[in-house]
């Protein structure tokens, strides 16, 4: 058993895997916590969709550097938030139908750009389903700073994100910027999803941010006890998706998404019957 644990770890790939994989699962865990109590999973995959025309601009503009192409994606992914945002506000449209209309451009514009272009077009295709083996320390370090400033955010501006998510009454009644704290929110989204990109992909990233989420939200009543159980979730479910795509030559990304299923649905079979009610304190929101 030590053997069979020991002999990945002799890779220098599978241990920058094995930690970008922890360090996407905690901080997609966090901010996906605030995604199922918002009912924002729609605004998830839009997003996800969404930054294929920043890769494909990013990844044309810098010849193939990757950090270049990092950045262009996620300035794609915080600018289509902040326009689903902006149409939902100033127009008659329901926020769903707005984020489907600007999803669907993005979308399509992705797809136009890549499939015109052949010469890079094979060359993001890691990017479509992920190919966290081929970090560098390069992405290592920028997946681990990214990260940080998410985490810091979080924890920054916890309380307040947690009035709005269960009384939006209040935080007006509080005066809380609430259209600034929901932007600030749209911004962490689409942070999380472009850092997991090199993780498990377009096609996948939405399952990074609720499945380990909705799973410990059967298991709990409060925040952050859902919280830590989401981040606990989401880092074994890399670490074990990591060993089954290197034992069984699948994978990567899809193997750690499986292992998230996977979890959800044991817990599901365990405890999903009976759903708790997710509840904080109305007078200390951060207990």
């Amino acid at each position: 058993m030590a053997e069979w644990l020991l002999e990945p770890l002799g890779f220098a790939f599978m241990q920058r895997g094995l930690l970008a994989a922890v360090v996407v699962g905690v901080v997609c865990a966090l901010v996906g916590s605030f995604m199922i109590l918002r009912g924002m999973a729609f605004l998830g995959e839009a997003l996800g969709h969404a930054v294929l025309p920043g890769l494909a601009i990013g990844y044309l503009a810098s010849g193939g550097n990757r950090s270049v192409t990092f950045f262009w994606a996620l300035g794609t992914a915080v600018l289509t938030s902040v326009v689903m945002g902006a149409l939902s506000r100033t127009t008659k449209l329901r926020q769903d139908t707005a984020i489907g209309i600007v999803f669907a451009g993005m979308f399509a514009l992705g797809i136009a750009l890549i499939s015109s272009i052949r010469s890079y077009a094979v060359d993001l295709t890691h990017m479509l389903f992920g190919n966290i083996l081929g970090v560098t320390n390069g992405d290592v370090w920028l997946i681990l700073a990214v990260s940080a400033a998410v985490v810091l955010a979080l924890v920054l501006f916890y309380k307040e994100l947690t009035v709005i998510a269960f009384d939006p009454v209040l935080a007006v009644t509080l005066r809380l910027p609430v259209r600034g704290l929901d932007i600030l929110l749209h911004v962490m989204i689409a942070v999380a999803i472009v850092v997991s990109l090199q993780t498990v992909g377009v096609a996948l990233v939405v399952a990074m941010l609720l499945t380990p989420a909705a799973t410990a939200f059967l298991l709990t009543k409060r925040l952050k006890r859902m919280m830590v159980i989401a981040t606990l979730i989401a880092a074994f479910s890399g670490v074990a998706g990591l060993y089954a795509s290197y034992y069984l030559n699948i994978a990567s990304g899809a193997a750690i998404v499986l292992a998230c299923t996977l979890v959800f649905l044991v817990v599901y079979a365990v405890r999903g019957r009976v759903r708790p009610s997710l509840a904080v304190q109305t007078k200390s929101p951060a207990r």
